[in-house]
Formats: C-alpha cells, structure tokens, sequence
C-alpha cells in the first residue's frame, strides 16, 4: 500500500529570505520574537535577583581587600538614601538578567535579521559573534585587577587624617563602568576585522597605520584608567596593541585567501603614474567597404481621426 507524502510549503526562514512574507507577517514575527525575548529577560532577572548579592559581594571584594576597609571584620560601605542598596540590587539583577538571557534575546535578534543577509554575510557574524564574548569577557576580568590596583592607590592619597568610607552605589558604578569601558576597548579588532573583510582597508595598509593605533592605544588607555601609574595604562595598552597586530595578521591571511594585492596597479602608490607602452604598433590597411545604397523614398503619413488628436502619445 502507497502512501503520498505530504508536501511540506517553505518555512518562515525561506519565505522571509526570498521576500514572499508580507509586511503583515514581519510585524506579527517581530511582535513574536520581541514577546519570547522580554520572556527570557524576566526570567533572567528573577535569577539576577537572587543573585544580586552574591554579585555585589564580588564587586564589592577590590575594596574589601585593602587594609583599613574593615571595621569588626566587616567591610563598611555607606549609605546615603534608605532604598539605594535596594535599588542598586535591582540594577544589579538587571545586568545579570541581561548576562543570562543572552542567548535567548540574541537568538531572536538574529532570527529576525539573518533573512535578510547573503549566505557569506551570515557566516561572518557566526565568526564576529563566536568572538565577540571572549574578548568582552578578558576586557572584564583585565578591568577588575586593574580597579584592584588603582583603588590601592587612590585611598592611600587620602591621607590619615581621611576615614575612607565608600558610598556603595558610586563605588559599584565606578567598578561596573571601569569593567564595561575595558569590555568594549577589547572589541576594536573585530572593527578592524570588519574593515578587512568587507573591502574597505587591506591588511597590508591596516599594518601601515601602526604608529598612530599604538599611540590612540596609550591615549585612551591614559584616559580610563583610573590612576596615574603606570601599571593600569600599560596593561591595557598592550593588551591592546597584541589584539591589533594580531588582527591584522588575519586580515593578510584573508587578503592573501581572497588574492587581494594582484591586481594590475596593486604596486603602485596612490600618487604614482601607471606604466604606459609607447611602443609604436604598425597600421594595417582596413577592409574595403562597399558602397551604400539610396535610401527609399518614405510614404505619406495618415491623418489622425479627429477623436484622436485629443491625446498625445504619453495619454
């Protein structure tokens, strides 16, 4: 006995890729993926507020660390309104939420938008992604050492004559924007990446302006870091730097993959003239043509009937 397979139709993924969905259905998907989304950040955030002290406890702990900070055994943080470390707690369990539910939002972000690339385009932003968390991740955990050392050094310019009692809501700003600063500094060789593969500078000119990235590198890295000594600056700075260079022995391996640098000019400066061959060629005689005929003599146009002389030829 046969039996007759049923006909699957194309899914929301090939019907949004070959354009058949309507502007109706992009909305009802984008509602869709936006609602399971927000789902995925609640539930994240239920788990960040249970773990809100446990987190500010970590963060707390640079700090805790340094002698003078405890009193009774206790680390002392103050105050000053009766809800901020309620609603520090809360911001906490945001950002943990947030941490959490990373792959849920994500994956509904790309859900929405991998339709509208090509086939190549996706499998750069699996590759941009895939290294896009470790790298924030080093930022972070750089950033925390960093906030460890230059706290060291900013309480013990208070003097003695100074009780050094952090208020607990500025203090986890200051770690938490330190530790987001250093996150994102850690993504610019993916942008150098990005130029790379998309066309836009070669590796072999992304080597060239090594000067002026190592000099940006210790600019910025002079500019965050919290303290004026040497150690926080340099850190970054180099960390930096290895990532760079490390980004542009990529891009010549793609460059070199791709056949990038072959092309005719591609020795010549921007300011240089092409070579040009000023050999003289010998003239041949060209074929013999025949000679053309008269032309005939055109008949007589019809009159239009008069109903037609209303309209031209555009009406």
């Amino acid at each position: 006995m046969a039996f007759a397979l049923r006909r699957r139709g194309p899914n929301k993924f090939e019907r949004a890729s070959d354009g058949s969905m309507t502007l109706i259905e992009h909305v009802r998907e984008l509602r869709n993926r936006l609602f399971w989304a927000s789902v995925g950040i609640l539930v994240g955030f239920g788990l960040g507020l249970w773990l809100a002290r446990r987190v500010r406890g970590l963060l707390q702990q640079p700090y805790c660390d340094l002698p003078g900070s405890t009193v009774n055994g206790k680390c002392q943080f103050t105050q000053l309104g009766p809800a901020d470390v309620l609603l520090l707690d809360l911001k906490i369990a945001l950002w943990v939420g947030l941490i959490i539910a990373a792959p849920i939002w994500l994956y509904q972000l790309w859900a929405f938008i991998a339709p509208g690339l090509h086939r190549h385009e996706r499998k750069y932003a699996y590759i941009f992604t895939a290294l896009a968390a470790p790298l924030f991740i080093a930022g972070a955990v750089l950033a925390f050492f960093v906030v460890a050392k230059g706290l060291e050094f900013l309480v013990g310019l208070a003097g003695e004559d100074v009780t050094n009692t952090l208020e607990i809501t500025r203090y986890i700003s200051f770690v938490t924007n330190m530790i987001l600063m250093f996150g994102v500094a850690f993504e610019f060789p993916l942008i150098v990446l990005m130029l790379n593969f998309v066309g836009i500078a070669s590796g072999r000119r992304l080597l060239s302006w090594w000067r002026v990235a190592v000099f940006v590198f210790f600019l910025f890295s002079a500019i965050v870091t919290p303290t004026p000594d040497p150690f926080g600056m340099t850190a970054l700075a180099l960390c930096l730097c290895v990532l760079y260079f490390a980004a542009v022995g990529v891009a010549m391996i793609n460059d070199r993959r791709r056949g990038r640098g072959k092309e005719v000019y591609a020795g010549l400066d921007d300011d240089e003239v092409s070579p040009l061959n000023i050999e003289p060629e010998p003239v041949t005689a060209g074929e013999r043509a025949d000679a053309v005929g008269p032309i005939e003599t055109p008949g007589s146009v019809v009159a239009p009937q008069p109903i037609d002389r209303r309209y031209d030829d555009m009406t």
